[in-house]
């Protein structure tokens, strides 16, 4: 593979996903709810909270030379205008560990969790968030230090909106459903095929069966049958104020660190046509990428992420076709989606594109080795033909909480045992060496 000597390879996480104990956020509070949609809740996750330092030993002794993580919003502002500089200093530590190891480190502002407080002031779709996340990001931006020079300021900021139209085709489906049971016809369920469709660890089933419990808990922990989270159904209002949190808190980072190269990230697939599907898939891409370039043109990088494609008929998507191999998240594997989307991206938003997600759940770590290697194949090639590809995060470090999914899929280029927390590294994660020597 021809990638650059400074081509940043390396792997990403979530805080939430992986720290454990993250007590103040809206994903907490939801996960200990007793209509709660989550299979489990995170716990301690894999402790990486106190465990960073053997986690990123492991990520450099493998040859990977970048890490992209989130700070935890909750943990820096646990109530409403009061900020914790014994946890920032935590993120100060873990910044450092990255330094001595020689490992770049990518921070991203805001990865799907938010604090309690904020959701109880009406989340993501009230128009205060914008100015109370663009404080958080100039806290954060004076206490990131000189070895920080990628800042992510939200994690697939399109993620709402993809979840709204999924939720409303599996609730008609569902109301079909019911019709055709009472006609005694088939009522099979389609949860898992909608969940396959978006990029993020959904439990549509478990929604489904709990809704009304949830309202009535929902009032009891946030003060409304509706809480706004990141992850909620999305308004078109609510999509706009996101961008805006997004430029509030350039902005701000900007103004206290001018230095620091700042981006967002989208959740893309690799959006294909049969014959008579491509109104509606120019119609998908414009709603999952080209709509939002008016806000993120003058970015200094964009994070790109993806796992798989869509294929689009005259009706919609199309179901993953006959006989294609899935992965445990019932998306189709399909390494190649990868450079696609980078091609598109560049065609439209001649910015550095740093790939911040792109991975594979399965058992089958040969899979993952394979998907990895024909993903960095693609990405080279678009390097080779001048498109400015800085680096590839592979999803994800390490086994983790893949949100309302739990810790079933496994995403990890090291195991964790559940039990003992022990970490083994998989032949996936040394890898990384192959690609630097070949």
């Amino acid at each position: 593979m021809n990638l650059p000597d400074t081509f940043l390879l390396g792997a990403a996480t979530a805080a939430h996903q992986v720290e454990g104990n993250n007590t103040n956020s809206d994903y907490w509070a939801q996960e200990q709810m007793k209509s709660s949609s989550f299979v489990e809740p995170s716990g301690i996750a894999c402790d990486h909270y106190n465990r960073y330092a053997e986690d990123i030993a492991l990520l450099a002794d493998a040859g990977l030379n970048a890490y992209r993580f989130s700070i935890e919003w909750a943990r820096i502002e646990p109530e409403e205008g009061v900020f914790d500089d014994a946890q920032m200093a935590h993120y100060e530590d873990v910044i450092r560990c990255c330094a001595e190891r020689g490992v770049e480190p990518i921070v991203t502002l805001h990865h799907f969790s938010s604090p309690k407080w904020l959701i109880a002031k009406g989340g993501w779709e009230a128009p205060s968030t914008v100015e109370y996340f663009a404080r958080y990001a100039s806290y954060v931006a004076q206490h990131l230090g000189e070895h920080v020079h990628y800042v992510c300021t939200i994690n697939e900021a399109n993620m709402g909106l993809q979840i709204a139209a999924i939720t409303a085709k599996y609730m008609a489906q569902m109301q079909a459903m019911a019709a055709r049971a009472a006609e005694g016809t088939d009522a099979s369920d389609s949860g898992a095929q909608q969940e396959g469709t978006v990029q993020v660890g959904l439990n549509l089933q478990g929604l489904r069966e709990k809704m009304m419990a949830q309202r009535a808990e929902n009032i009891e922990v946030f003060g409304t049958d509706s809480p706004q989270v990141f992850v909620s159904s999305r308004t078109p209002q609510g999509d706009e104020l996101v961008m805006r949190a997004h430029q509030a808190a350039k902005e701000a980072v900007k103004k206290v660190r001018p230095d620091i190269q700042v981006g967002i990230t989208l959740s893309l697939h690799d959006i294909q046509a049969v014959p008579g599907g491509e109104e509606a898939a120019a119609k998908e891409w414009e709603e999952e990428f080209t709509h939002y370039l008016p806000y993120i043109k003058e970015d200094d990088f964009f994070g790109l992420q993806n796992y798989t494609r869509s294929v689009y008929g005259k009706d919609g998507v199309l179901p993953t076709p006959e006989g294609a191999k899935l992965t445990q998240m019932d998306y189709e594997y399909y390494p190649e989606a990868l450079e696609h989307v980078i091609r598109r991206v560049h065609e439209a938003l001649p910015l550095p594109i740093i790939v911040t997600e792109n991975g594979i759940a399965t058992d089958h770590d040969e899979d993952r080795v394979e998907f990895i290697r024909r993903a960095l194949e693609g990405v080279s090639r678009a390097v080779a033909d001048g498109i400015p590809v800085k680096g590839y995060m592979y999803w994800s470090l390490m086994d983790n909480f893949e949100w309302q999914k739990g810790f079933s899929m496994t995403f990890g280029l090291i195991a964790v045992d559940r039990a003992t927390m022990e970490r083994t590294p998989k032949p996936s994660l040394g890898y990384a060496k192959l690609v630097r020597q070949s």
